[in-house]
């Protein structure tokens, strides 16, 4: 695997197998809205060329790790307005960024909120992210 896509030269993080193996035990998801073709955690996935942000997520269990650039506050906002259809729910995985306009507006007080204890390892990286994580459940 690239060492660039573990870094900040790039905005995809891949999510570590055995933390979405929990999940998805918890959950068992029907959708990876936002995937690249050779790390898609569910059969049905979205690849960037698909661009999960205009596809319709109804009736889906859906796990979401988007790029975390600058396009991280659009997935949010996605997220938060399609788990308000019938028979959806949203999981995602995103950065622990409380300071921000997207987290106040569509995380805090509506999803529940749980916080990755420690750092982790995306991908195949032998170090942990150089920021903290948490799951966001709409």
């Amino acid at each position: 695997m690239n060492s660039a896509l573990f870094s900040s030269k790039n905005d995809i993080w891949e999510t570590p197998q055995a933390f979405f193996d929990v999940l998805n035990a918890e959950f068992r998801f029907t959708l990876d809205a936002c995937a690249l073709p050779d790390n898609a955690k569910c059969r049905f996935f979205f690849t960037p060329q698909d661009d999960g942000l205009i596809q319709d997520w109804g009736g889906h269990t859906a796990f979401v790790n988007p790029p975390y650039g600058r396009k991280i506050a659009l997935w949010v906002e996605k997220c938060y307005h399609e788990s308000r259809k019938e028979n959806t729910k949203i999981v995602m995985l995103i950065p622990a960024r409380t300071d921000t306009v997207y987290f106040h507006k569509y995380i805090y007080g509506i999803a529940e909120i749980r916080f990755v204890k420690g750092r982790l390892k995306f991908g195949n990286a032998q170090n942990g992210a150089p920021f903290p994580s948490m799951v966001v459940v709409f």
